[in-house]
């Protein structure tokens, strides 16, 4: 079988696209991609209207099966080829786009599902909203991305470590350390006083790489700083106050954007508002070589979300994979993999939102609004299992591999696109003849 693959986003574009709408889809195949290779021949193209139905050609006259897969949204994704397309996609809301607007027909995903015939996203919360817009029989799976497998060696590796153990990292970046500097500076109040710029140039930044030594209770989250989504405001405030006489209690926010200095003069602003406080939160933006990464996942006690919402969350399934319990909402994606043996749960409730893409912001879906006092909570009580209950800890950690096994290992993931993909092949074969 020949398995065609396509992202907007690509290895030649990464770093320019980083944190721009869509960058993630890159991600996504690099993670589909060792298993699409134990179903077929994998074929990376990046002008799928040129290359698509060529490919597909060549591929009937040898008698091959062949099957586009496009990791784009859905409004983004061709569907004028011969070869049959199915959509990789990610979404967060309970509703998926039933309207046309600026003129393009495809701004209805309902439109794009009827041309492809079926699709795959990555979670159950998901497919109940293509079918609630579809119909209850039409063709969609959850697969999530398959990281877990990726980490078995982080996994093997990992020791137990209390708060007292610490590690150093090397980062060739920015990093912003609240312990190292007056944020006062960035109140409110002197907005119109010039603030150093803080983000260090790149040749500089690779030259002369930062060293950076965490230890104690670390809270850990990777996100968009620009990215509404993400709520990094709750997630700031709720650990500022929750730890405020807490030295050992650290927050480190690994920040994904090629331009950051508008977030961090944010971020700083916002810790600015929420003084005294004992905690520490570290800002960290910039490129970390795998084995420094593998140190800040390693000196991790919890990995933490307080999103409006996630298709998937690589980093959280990531970290999670890695053994590290979260404190997280269960909703959404996150519903599929969180619960309470594995993380301390986030409360949240349904308020009105729009479709993100949309510009028009018109008010047709939900998110989820995150209860402050209970992230707070979450924060506390964590706190206390990481450095008091040991025992319950390590079977948190435990629970947090075996769930994501089930949830996003290679062997789960292959065994459901291959029985998907040629179901959907078969299909198609049947309504041509």
């Amino acid at each position: 079988m020949i398995i065609i693959i396509y992202s907007d986003t690509n290895a030649g574009s990464i770093e320019k696209n980083l944190g721009l709408p869509e960058y993630s889809y890159y991600f996504v195949l690099k993670e589909f991609r060792p298993v699409l290779e134990q179903l077929g021949i994998v074929v990376t193209v990046t002008d799928p209207v040129r290359e698509v139905d060529a490919i597909y050609r060549n591929a009937q006259a040898h008698g091959q099966p062949c099957v586009f897969l496009s990791f784009s949204p859905p409004h983004k994704t061709a569907v004028e080829f011969a070869c049959p397309t199915i959509p990789v996609f990610a979404w967060e809301f309970n509703t998926i786009p039933n309207e046309v607007w600026d003129d393009n027909p495809r701004n209805d995903w309902r439109t794009v599902f009827a041309r492809t015939g079926s699709a795959i996203t990555h979670s159950q919360f998901t497919v109940a909203a293509v079918k609630a817009a579809m119909s209850d029989s039409y063709p969609i799976i959850s697969a999530p991305a398959p990281v877990w497998d990726r980490f078995s060696g982080v996994r093997a590796r990992s020791q137990k470590r209390t708060a007292a153990d610490s590690v150093e990292l090397l980062i060739a970046g920015t990093v912003v350390d609240t312990w190292n500097m007056d944020v006062s500076l960035y109140g409110p109040t002197l907005r119109h006083v010039p603030k150093p710029d803080l983000v260090r140039p790149a040749a500089l930044a690779s030259a002369e790489p930062v060293k950076l030594t965490l230890s104690g209770v670390v809270y850990t989250s990777v996100f968009n700083p620009y990215d509404g989504r993400k709520n990094w405001f709750d997630m700031i405030g709720a650990f500022c106050w929750a730890f405020r006489d807490q030295a050992d209690a650290v927050l480190v926010l690994k920040l994904t954007h090629h331009d950051i200095k508008w977030a961090l003069d944010s971020l700083l602003e916002d810790l600015c508002k929420l003084q005294p406080y004992q905690c520490r939160v570290v800002l960290i933006h910039g490129y970390l070589a795998d084995a420094d990464y593998e140190k800040l996942v390693a000196v991790t006690s919890y990995v933490v979300n307080s999103s409006h919402g996630e298709g998937q969350c690589l980093p959280l399934m990531e970290f999670m994979s890695c053994g590290k319990p979260a404190v997280a909402p269960v909703n959404t994606a996150m519903a599929d993999y969180i619960d309470s043996d594995n993380a301390f749960i986030v409360h949240s409730t349904e308020e009105p939102s729009n479709w993100q893409h949309d510009p028009r912001q018109a008010m047709r879906t939900l998110r989820y609004r995150i209860d402050w006092e209970s992230l707070r909570d979450a924060y506390v009580t964590s706190y206390e299992v990481f450095k008091h209950q040991p025992q319950r800890y390590e079977a948190m950690s435990e629970h947090a591999v075996s769930s994501l096994q089930q949830h996003c290992s290679q062997a789960v993931i292959a065994a459901r696109l291959s029985e998907f993909i040629q179901a959907r092949l078969t299909a198609t074969t049947e309504s041509r003849a």
